[in-house]
């Protein structure tokens, strides 16, 4: 009786072993599954160093924007400032025509009262 229980269990754990053992199909699918997904990782990985590339080359671009809207800033108030001076010197010089004017006109008034 002991033999055969002995015996009975061998076949059973036998058993539950072969059919829990995967087989080269199975291998063979989950190494395509492996595969798969090795793959499709690659491919995030570039798209992935390819937007690090993108996203480089647009913070080099604004900066190079950023840079020459300062330089035109400078440039643009440097000419505001120019334009200040000339409008000050123009000012100062048609108050000067006036008053030139007023004194030729005096004089010529009072050259003609003689």
């Amino acid at each position: 009786m002991k033999s055969r229980f002995i015996i009975a269990v061998a076949l059973v754990l036998i058993t539950a072993f072969a059919m829990s053992c995967a087989t080269t199909g199975d291998l063979k699918k989950l190494q395509g599954e492996v595969d798969a997904a090795a793959l499709k990782a690659e491919q995030a990985q570039a798209k992935a160093d390819q937007a690090a590339r993108d996203a480089a080359a647009a913070n080099a671009a604004v900066q190079n924007t950023q840079a020459e809207c300062a330089k035109a800033t400078e440039t643009a108030n440097a000419a505001a400032a120019r334009a200040d001076q000339a409008a000050a010197r123009a000012e100062a010089a048609a108050k000067l025509a006036e008053d030139n004017a007023k004194k030729a006109e005096a004089i010529l008034l009072k050259g003609m009262r003689k």
